[in-house]
């Protein structure tokens, strides 16, 4: 199984490989700029080629990286559209100079769900159209609060359906974002449904990424808060997630709450403990 965490990019990229080699990561996620911004400045390229060689000397693969907060390509705003396809087409661009394979963004919010999926299709449909490579673009599933789309796979599938490069489209599946949005991982039921309703709709294979990380709200709440595994009110329902026959296959990257490095080898450890006791 492929296991990893988000991994800070803080003193530039030559750095990051060493924190994942800390960390135990097979597969790691990480940003490519300012999460919270819209400026960036430019990769260094003597930086990216320490980077890459690192990469490759470590066998860590695959690489996600993630797409700022900021983005919202389903906003009816002019300004705001037009700032999240700039953001993307250079995500797209980044990426490639990283040698990462998969770039992950949210769903977007809007208070019309037809439109706003119609907006992020157009989006995409031109972002793909103008950086032709191989990366592949990688929608999260959402909590559901305030006026986000995508805490229904439903929408998802819309969204894959009307954009033209199928091949560089996929998904993440956030089980904290699924409990939050109604979806009960609590139980074997609970996970063997929401396993169906995905293949049902879009195929399980259009799922790249898994975002392992529990609940510290309710089944439901629409509040997104990550907590660590095991301890939240996910629960045992980890132990499921993890060792599930259609899932375990894929990479497991973790975004449990981190004041240090402790609190993510304590996250791999329960993870560990999990598969070691298989259902």
């Amino acid at each position: 199984m492929k296991l990893g965490f988000h991994i800070s990019i803080a003193g530039g990229f030559r750095k990051v490989v060493p924190r994942a080699i800390e960390l135990e990561c097979s597969t790691i996620q990480l940003f490519s700029r300012n999460p919270r911004g819209w400026k960036y400045k430019p990769l260094q390229k003597e930086d990216i080629a320490f980077f890459r060689q690192a990469i490759e000397k470590e066998r860590i693969s695959p690489v996600f990286v993630h797409m700022p907060y900021l983005i919202n390509l389903a906003s009816p705003k002019t300004e705001l559209f037009q700032l999240s396809l700039k953001a993307l087409t250079e995500g797209l661009r980044r990426n490639e100079m990283i040698g990462a394979q998969f770039l992950i963004m949210h769903f977007g919010s809007s208070k019309n769900r037809t439109e706003g999926i119609q907006r992020m299709v157009d989006g995409i449909n031109r972002a793909l159209n103008e950086i032709r490579n191989n990366v592949v673009l990688l929608i999260e599933n959402t909590a559901g609060s305030g006026n986000e789309l995508g805490y229904k796979f439903r929408d998802m599938k819309d969204l894959f359906d009307s954009v033209n490069d199928k091949k560089r489209i996929g998904a993440v599946l956030d089980t904290a974002h699924a409990f939050q949005a109604g979806y009960d991982l609590r139980t074997e039921k609970g996970i063997e449904q929401i396993v169906e309703e995905i293949e049902n709709l879009m195929g399980l294979h259009k799922v790249h990424l898994i975002h392992l990380n529990d609940s510290k709200t309710e089944c439901g709440s629409r509040s997104d808060r990550h907590w660590h595994i095991g301890k939240g009110k996910i629960g045992n329902g980890m132990r499921y997630i993890i060792n599930h026959p259609l899932l375990n296959d894929k990479p497991f990257i973790m975004e449990t709450p981190r004041k240090t490095v402790k609190d993510d080898l304590m996250n791999l450890k329960r993870v560990r403990k999990f598969l070691e006791k298989k259902c």
